[in-house]
């Protein structure tokens, strides 16, 4: 089975990669031939994921899934939500956006936060969408160098160490993306066969 997975990001499907049975074989935006930015507009983490998916499936015609995912701050209204890649502005700088974060929460007490990612799947004319989400709370300084994006600052439920402290395959058991990967395989798995 082929699927494309509608990201430029190479730390995202370096992660799904990891995931993903061996009989599924991952195709990228660039192996399709799509280099144009795809639009993210609708305001929601659910939406962009699907409008992403759609945009592929229309324009290239491929079975392919999309995700999206925003960190939400419960101390900030959950910000930066569906910004959270531009939170610091359009440069889409890790550093950048975790500075701003840090620096928004610096007087608060409530530090509780949560990674939401949401899968959107186009399979055989159907639409299905699957979503992970992790808890836990944003810590006052950047600790750890592995992962990428905001995983220096999260700390999640029930640890004692930051995203970028821990491994890719503890991540991927207990983060927002590999939940919501395990529901999008688990389902490829019941309709392959």
């Amino acid at each position: 089975m082929q699927l494309v997975f509608a990201t430029n990001n190479p730390n995202k499907i370096k992660e799904v990669q990891a995931l993903v049975p061996e009989h599924i074989k991952l195709l990228s935006l660039a192996t399709i031939g799509c280099t144009e930015e795809i639009p993210e507009t609708t305001g929601t983490i659910a939406g962009n994921a699907k409008q992403k998916a759609d945009y592929i499936k229309i324009h290239y015609g491929y079975d392919c899934f999309a995700d999206d995912t925003g960190l939400e701050v419960e101390a900030l209204n959950g910000e930066p939500g569906v910004d959270t890649a531009y939170y610091a502005g359009p440069q889409r700088n890790a550093n950048d956006n975790m500075n701003k974060l840090l620096k928004n929460l610096e007087h608060k007490d409530n530090r509780n936060a949560q990674f939401k990612t949401v899968i959107a799947l186009h399979l055989n004319g159907a639409y299905h969408e699957f979503t992970g989400i992790c808890k836990g709370a944003i810590t006052k300084s950047k600790q750890g160098d592995k992962g990428f994006g905001y995983d220096p600052v999260f700390r999640p439920e029930g640890y004692e160490h930051t995203f970028a402290e821990i491994d890719l395959e503890q991540k991927n058991k207990i983060g927002h993306r590999g939940l919501a990967v395990k529901q999008l395989i688990d389902f490829l798995k019941n309709t392959s066969g």
